[in-house]
């Protein structure tokens, strides 16, 4: 099983992983920020440039193909549930990730938290992000990408406690027999 966990900085994503990780025995987390980290220290920046014309390592068309990769290599060495919170705005990417993870998985679900943007600017700042830095100037894409739609399933996180988070997603997944 895979439980993509999507959502705007600052909506909880990761900390909803781990919680889900507790509760889901033989699952692990999968962040694939740490494949576009390694795309950056590996390819250097003139490459990027000159190629991706963007300093967001979700533009390379490498690191969506090996987010997919990784899943599936973690998926058939370690033989566990993958959660992975990531934050997808395009929907190319979305699309394309989710049918990777969908074709090695059925069992693959998808889950876009959404928060207001008061709400989602006062976490970043709790979790001690300085203001104005690469998480805040994405809330805006981010809330406009996923207002257009094509992002379900949603659920609204102002009011909503990390477990309450959680147990939603658990009563919304179907644990398959392995």
């Amino acid at each position: 099983m895979i439980i993509m966990i999507n959502g705007a900085f600052g909506t909880g994503k990761s900390t909803v992983a781990e919680q889900l990780h507790t509760m889901l025995p033989g699952s692990m987390i999968y962040d694939p920020e740490q494949v576009g980290y390694m795309l950056r220290e590996i390819i250097p920046s003139a490459i990027q440039l000159s190629h991706e014309q963007t300093g967001d390592f979700q533009d390379m068309d490498m690191w969506r193909l090996l987010v997919v990769q990784v899943a599936a290599s973690l998926r058939q060495q370690y033989h566990r549930h993958l959660i992975v919170p990531m934050t997808l705005y395009s929907q190319d990417n979305f699309q394309w990730i989710q049918q990777g993870f969908t074709e090695m998985d059925l069992h693959t679900y998808h889950f876009c938290l959404l928060a207001s943007k008061s709400v989602i600017h006062q976490r970043l700042r709790e979790r001690g992000e300085a203001e104005g830095n690469w998480c805040f100037q994405q809330t805006d894409r981010c809330l406009e990408a996923y207002d257009a739609g094509g992002f379900e399933e949603y659920i609204q996180t102002d009011r909503m406690s990390i477990l309450d988070i959680a147990h939603y997603i658990q009563s919304r997944i179907t644990i398959p027999n392995e």
